[in-house]
Protein backbone atom coordinates (compact mmCIF):
# COMPACT_ATOMS: atom_id res chain seq x y z
CA UNK A 1 0.00 0.00 0.00
CA UNK A 2 1.51 3.35 -1.05
CA UNK A 3 1.39 6.56 1.07
CA UNK A 4 -1.68 7.83 -0.78
CA UNK A 5 -3.62 4.59 -0.24
CA UNK A 6 -2.64 4.52 3.43
CA UNK A 7 -3.74 8.14 3.86
CA UNK A 8 -7.14 7.46 2.26
CA UNK A 9 -7.62 4.39 4.44
CA UNK A 10 -6.83 6.36 7.63
CA UNK A 11 -9.25 9.16 6.71
CA UNK A 12 -12.02 6.70 5.85
CA UNK A 13 -11.50 4.80 9.10
CA UNK A 14 -11.48 8.05 11.10
CA UNK A 15 -14.88 8.97 9.66
CA UNK A 16 -16.26 5.53 10.51
CA UNK A 17 -15.08 5.97 14.11
CA UNK A 18 -17.03 9.22 14.36
CA UNK A 19 -14.41 11.89 13.75
CA UNK A 20 -15.69 14.86 11.78
CA UNK A 21 -12.40 15.81 10.14
CA UNK A 22 -9.08 14.11 9.47
CA UNK A 23 -5.99 15.58 7.86
CA UNK A 24 -2.31 14.69 7.59
CA UNK A 25 0.76 16.84 8.17
CA UNK A 26 4.43 16.09 7.78
CA UNK A 27 6.28 15.43 11.02
CA UNK A 28 8.56 18.44 10.92
CA UNK A 29 9.27 21.59 12.95
CA UNK A 30 6.24 23.88 13.18
CA UNK A 31 6.28 27.15 11.30
CA UNK A 32 5.77 29.47 14.28
CA UNK A 33 8.39 28.10 16.66
CA UNK A 34 10.11 31.49 16.90
CA UNK A 35 6.80 33.17 17.74
CA UNK A 36 6.11 30.57 20.43
CA UNK A 37 9.53 31.19 21.99
CA UNK A 38 8.94 34.96 22.00
CA UNK A 39 5.42 34.45 23.39
CA UNK A 40 6.80 32.48 26.32
CA UNK A 41 9.58 34.99 26.93
CA UNK A 42 7.05 37.83 27.01
CA UNK A 43 5.14 36.11 29.84
CA UNK A 44 2.01 35.52 27.79
CA UNK A 45 1.66 32.02 29.26
CA UNK A 46 0.95 33.51 32.69
CA UNK A 47 1.46 30.93 35.41
CA UNK A 48 1.30 27.97 32.99
CA UNK A 49 4.90 27.05 33.70
CA UNK A 50 4.49 23.63 32.10
CA UNK A 51 4.46 25.34 28.69
CA UNK A 52 8.08 26.33 29.24
CA UNK A 53 9.05 22.66 29.53
CA UNK A 54 9.67 20.32 26.59
CA UNK A 55 10.09 23.19 24.10
CA UNK A 56 11.81 20.93 21.57
CA UNK A 57 8.97 18.39 21.65
CA UNK A 58 6.30 21.10 21.39
CA UNK A 59 7.85 22.57 18.28
CA UNK A 60 8.94 19.37 16.54
CA UNK A 61 6.74 16.22 16.68
CA UNK A 62 9.72 14.10 15.63
CA UNK A 63 11.02 14.55 19.18
CA UNK A 64 7.98 12.66 20.49
CA UNK A 65 8.59 9.55 18.39
CA UNK A 66 11.88 8.43 16.88
CA UNK A 67 11.60 8.17 13.13
CA UNK A 68 8.27 10.02 12.93
CA UNK A 69 7.32 10.98 9.39
CA UNK A 70 3.66 11.97 9.60
CA UNK A 71 1.05 13.35 11.97
CA UNK A 72 -2.60 12.35 11.63
CA UNK A 73 -4.81 15.15 12.98
CA UNK A 74 -8.49 14.56 13.76
CA UNK A 75 -11.32 16.83 14.86
CA UNK A 76 -14.45 15.94 16.80
CA UNK A 77 -17.32 18.41 17.04
CA UNK A 78 -18.77 19.36 20.41
CA UNK A 79 -21.05 22.11 19.12
CA UNK A 80 -24.66 21.88 20.36
CA UNK A 81 -27.59 24.11 21.20
CA UNK A 82 -27.72 25.58 24.70
CA UNK A 83 -29.97 23.54 27.00
CA UNK A 84 -33.45 24.70 27.96
CA UNK A 85 -33.96 27.40 30.56
CA UNK A 86 -33.23 26.10 34.10
CA UNK A 87 -36.27 25.10 36.15
CA UNK A 88 -35.58 27.90 38.63
CA UNK A 89 -34.68 30.91 36.45
CA UNK A 90 -34.59 33.17 39.52
CA UNK A 91 -31.49 31.45 40.95
CA UNK A 92 -28.23 33.28 40.08
CA UNK A 93 -26.55 31.31 37.31
CA UNK A 94 -23.02 31.04 36.04
CA UNK A 95 -21.81 29.93 32.62
CA UNK A 96 -19.62 27.01 31.55
CA UNK A 97 -17.78 26.83 28.22
CA UNK A 98 -19.51 24.46 25.79
CA UNK A 99 -16.57 22.07 25.60
CA UNK A 100 -17.15 21.09 29.24
CA UNK A 101 -20.91 20.51 29.09
CA UNK A 102 -20.59 16.76 28.56
CA UNK A 103 -18.14 13.99 29.42
CA UNK A 104 -14.43 14.77 29.60
CA UNK A 105 -13.22 15.11 26.02
CA UNK A 106 -9.80 13.70 26.88
CA UNK A 107 -11.32 10.27 27.46
CA UNK A 108 -13.76 10.44 24.52
CA UNK A 109 -11.21 11.57 21.93
CA UNK A 110 -8.46 9.34 23.29
CA UNK A 111 -10.63 6.22 23.08
CA UNK A 112 -11.47 6.94 19.44
CA UNK A 113 -7.84 7.73 18.62
CA UNK A 114 -6.57 4.48 20.12
CA UNK A 115 -9.22 2.65 18.09
CA UNK A 116 -7.93 4.39 14.96
CA UNK A 117 -4.33 3.53 15.80
CA UNK A 118 -5.33 -0.12 16.42
CA UNK A 119 -7.02 -0.28 13.01
CA UNK A 120 -3.94 1.21 11.38
CA UNK A 121 -1.73 -1.47 12.94
CA UNK A 122 -4.19 -4.19 11.97
CA UNK A 123 -4.74 -3.22 8.33
CA UNK A 124 -1.67 -1.30 7.13
CA UNK A 125 1.61 -3.04 6.26
CA UNK A 126 4.10 -3.18 9.15
CA UNK A 127 6.43 -2.22 10.58
CA UNK A 128 5.55 1.23 11.88
CA UNK A 129 4.97 2.92 15.22
CA UNK A 130 2.28 5.28 16.50
CA UNK A 131 1.91 7.66 19.43
CA UNK A 132 -1.56 8.95 20.40
CA UNK A 133 -1.76 12.54 21.69
CA UNK A 134 -4.76 14.38 23.14
CA UNK A 135 -4.20 17.91 24.47
CA UNK A 136 -1.97 16.96 27.42
CA UNK A 137 0.97 15.82 25.25
CA UNK A 138 3.72 18.42 24.64
CA UNK A 139 2.50 19.18 21.13
CA UNK A 140 1.29 22.45 19.58
CA UNK A 141 -1.75 20.80 18.07
CA UNK A 142 -3.32 23.91 16.51
CA UNK A 143 -0.20 24.51 14.45
CA UNK A 144 -0.29 20.88 13.30
CA UNK A 145 -4.03 21.08 12.56
CA UNK A 146 -3.44 24.09 10.33
CA UNK A 147 -0.58 22.29 8.56
CA UNK A 148 -2.83 19.24 8.04
CA UNK A 149 -5.62 21.27 6.42
CA UNK A 150 -8.10 20.61 9.25
CA UNK A 151 -8.70 24.36 9.40
CA UNK A 152 -6.84 27.65 9.41
CA UNK A 153 -5.49 29.50 12.42
CA UNK A 154 -8.18 32.13 13.02
CA UNK A 155 -7.61 35.59 14.44
CA UNK A 156 -8.68 34.32 17.89
CA UNK A 157 -5.98 31.58 17.62
CA UNK A 158 -8.62 28.83 17.33
CA UNK A 159 -8.65 26.41 14.39
CA UNK A 160 -11.52 27.40 12.12
CA UNK A 161 -13.15 25.34 9.34
CA UNK A 162 -15.42 26.89 6.70
CA UNK A 163 -18.25 24.40 7.26
CA UNK A 164 -17.65 23.11 10.80
CA UNK A 165 -16.71 26.36 12.53
CA UNK A 166 -14.42 26.06 15.56
CA UNK A 167 -16.35 24.16 18.25
CA UNK A 168 -14.35 20.95 17.92
CA UNK A 169 -11.65 19.04 19.77
CA UNK A 170 -8.34 18.05 18.22
CA UNK A 171 -6.32 14.87 18.58
CA UNK A 172 -3.20 13.50 16.91
CA UNK A 173 -1.42 10.30 16.01
CA UNK A 174 2.28 10.77 15.43
CA UNK A 175 3.52 7.89 13.28
CA UNK A 176 6.59 6.58 11.49
CA UNK A 177 4.36 5.80 8.50
CA UNK A 178 5.07 7.72 5.30
CA UNK A 179 1.73 9.34 4.42
CA UNK A 180 0.60 11.89 1.85
CA UNK A 181 0.24 15.28 3.56
CA UNK A 182 -2.72 17.58 2.98
CA UNK A 183 -2.51 21.17 1.82
CA UNK A 184 -3.27 23.90 4.37
CA UNK A 185 -6.61 25.69 3.98
CA UNK A 186 -6.83 29.29 2.84
CA UNK A 187 -7.50 31.82 5.62
CA UNK A 188 -11.08 33.06 5.21
CA UNK A 189 -11.21 35.46 8.16
CA UNK A 190 -10.76 38.40 5.80
CA UNK A 191 -11.34 41.79 7.40
CA UNK A 192 -13.61 40.40 10.15
CA UNK A 193 -12.50 41.27 13.69
CA UNK A 194 -15.64 40.16 15.57
CA UNK A 195 -13.70 37.80 17.85
CA UNK A 196 -11.03 40.37 18.69
CA UNK A 197 -13.57 43.10 19.37
CA UNK A 198 -15.80 40.93 21.59
CA UNK A 199 -13.15 39.70 24.04
CA UNK A 200 -14.15 40.99 27.50
CA UNK A 201 -10.54 41.22 28.72
CA UNK A 202 -8.79 42.43 25.54
CA UNK A 203 -6.70 39.27 25.52
CA UNK A 204 -5.84 39.54 21.81
CA UNK A 205 -2.75 41.65 21.27
CA UNK A 206 -3.07 41.36 17.47
CA UNK A 207 -4.78 39.05 14.97
CA UNK A 208 -3.61 35.45 15.56
CA UNK A 209 -1.96 36.45 18.84
CA UNK A 210 -3.31 36.12 22.38
CA UNK A 211 -1.98 37.01 25.80
CA UNK A 212 -3.23 33.92 27.63
CA UNK A 213 -2.68 35.56 31.01
CA UNK A 214 -5.63 37.88 30.22
CA UNK A 215 -7.97 35.18 28.89
CA UNK A 216 -11.04 34.23 30.96
CA UNK A 217 -10.44 30.56 30.16
CA UNK A 218 -6.94 30.85 31.61
CA UNK A 219 -8.16 32.75 34.67
CA UNK A 220 -10.93 30.27 35.50
CA UNK A 221 -9.17 27.01 34.58
CA UNK A 222 -5.39 27.39 34.73
CA UNK A 223 -4.66 30.21 37.16
CA UNK A 224 -4.26 29.24 40.81
CA UNK A 225 -4.62 31.80 43.57
CA UNK A 226 -6.38 35.15 43.59
CA UNK A 227 -7.57 37.11 40.56
CA UNK A 228 -7.09 40.89 40.47
CA UNK A 229 -10.21 43.02 40.89
CA UNK A 230 -10.19 44.49 37.35
CA UNK A 231 -10.18 41.00 35.83
CA UNK A 232 -12.84 39.81 38.26
CA UNK A 233 -15.18 42.49 36.98
CA UNK A 234 -14.48 41.54 33.36
CA UNK A 235 -15.15 37.83 33.96
CA UNK A 236 -18.90 38.31 34.11
CA UNK A 237 -20.75 35.11 34.99
CA UNK A 238 -18.18 32.67 33.60
CA UNK A 239 -17.20 30.00 36.13
CA UNK A 240 -15.30 27.67 33.80
CA UNK A 241 -13.87 28.74 30.47
CA UNK A 242 -15.26 31.27 28.01
CA UNK A 243 -16.86 31.04 24.55
CA UNK A 244 -17.27 34.72 23.68
CA UNK A 245 -14.79 34.83 20.79
CA UNK A 246 -16.30 31.68 19.27
CA UNK A 247 -19.93 32.68 19.81
CA UNK A 248 -19.53 35.83 17.70
CA UNK A 249 -17.68 34.11 14.82
CA UNK A 250 -19.80 34.07 11.63
CA UNK A 251 -18.50 30.60 10.74
CA UNK A 252 -20.09 29.19 13.90
CA UNK A 253 -23.52 30.63 13.10
CA UNK A 254 -24.70 27.64 11.06
CA UNK A 255 -22.10 25.06 12.08
CA UNK A 256 -23.39 21.49 12.48
CA UNK A 257 -23.96 19.92 15.88
CA UNK A 258 -22.02 17.05 17.39
CA UNK A 259 -23.10 13.46 16.83
CA UNK A 260 -21.24 12.27 19.93
CA UNK A 261 -23.75 11.23 22.60
CA UNK A 262 -21.14 11.49 25.38
CA UNK A 263 -21.05 15.26 24.91
CA UNK A 264 -24.71 15.60 25.93
CA UNK A 265 -25.09 18.18 28.72
CA UNK A 266 -24.51 16.63 32.13
CA UNK A 267 -24.25 17.92 35.71
CA UNK A 268 -23.60 20.72 36.62
CA UNK A 269 -24.79 21.89 33.19
CA UNK A 270 -24.20 24.87 30.98
CA UNK A 271 -25.74 27.36 33.43
CA UNK A 272 -24.94 26.03 36.93
CA UNK A 273 -26.71 27.35 40.02
CA UNK A 274 -24.07 29.51 41.70
CA UNK A 275 -25.52 29.02 45.16
CA UNK A 276 -25.31 25.27 44.70
CA UNK A 277 -21.69 25.45 43.54
CA UNK A 278 -20.81 27.56 46.56
CA UNK A 279 -22.30 24.93 48.87
CA UNK A 280 -20.12 22.10 47.51
CA UNK A 281 -17.60 20.44 49.78
CA UNK A 282 -14.45 18.85 48.30
CA UNK A 283 -16.29 15.51 48.42
CA UNK A 284 -19.20 17.03 46.47
CA UNK A 285 -16.71 18.38 43.94
CA UNK A 286 -15.22 14.91 43.40
CA UNK A 287 -18.62 13.21 43.18
CA UNK A 288 -20.43 15.74 41.01
CA UNK A 289 -17.58 16.26 38.53
CA UNK A 290 -16.47 12.65 38.10
CA UNK A 291 -15.95 12.17 34.37
CA UNK A 292 -16.22 15.92 33.61
CA UNK A 293 -13.55 18.25 32.22
CA UNK A 294 -14.59 20.79 34.87
CA UNK A 295 -12.63 18.83 37.47
CA UNK A 296 -9.58 20.52 35.95
CA UNK A 297 -10.47 23.40 38.30
CA UNK A 298 -9.84 22.20 41.84
CA UNK A 299 -12.42 22.87 44.58
CA UNK A 300 -10.78 26.11 45.72
CA UNK A 301 -10.63 27.45 42.16
CA UNK A 302 -14.24 26.58 41.37
CA UNK A 303 -15.43 28.24 44.58
CA UNK A 304 -13.35 31.31 43.73
CA UNK A 305 -14.88 31.46 40.26
CA UNK A 306 -18.42 30.99 41.60
CA UNK A 307 -17.98 33.78 44.14
CA UNK A 308 -16.74 36.17 41.45
CA UNK A 309 -19.59 35.22 39.12
CA UNK A 310 -22.17 35.68 41.87
CA UNK A 311 -20.81 39.14 42.71
CA UNK A 312 -20.96 40.13 39.05
CA UNK A 313 -24.48 38.77 38.57
CA UNK A 314 -25.71 40.59 41.66
CA UNK A 315 -24.03 43.81 40.55
CA UNK A 316 -25.69 43.57 37.13
CA UNK A 317 -29.13 43.19 38.76
CA UNK A 318 -28.85 46.32 40.84
CA UNK A 319 -30.96 49.26 39.61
Amino acid sequence: MNPGDSSRYIKSTARKLGFDLCGIARAEPIGRADYFAAWLAHGSAGSMNYLHRNFAERTDPRRLLDGARSVVVVALLYNQSPPDQPRDPSAPRGRVAAYAWGDDYHEVVKKKLFALADQMHEDLPPPFETKVCVDTAPLLERELAAAAGVGWLAKNTMILHPQLGSFFFLGEIVTTLELTPDEPLEDHCGTCTACLDACPTDAFTAPHQMDASRCISYLTIEHRGSISKPFQEMMGDWVFGCDVCQDVCPFNRDAPHTREARFTVRNPGARPDLGRLLSWSPADHRRELRGSAIKRANPEMLLRNARIALDNVQQSQQP
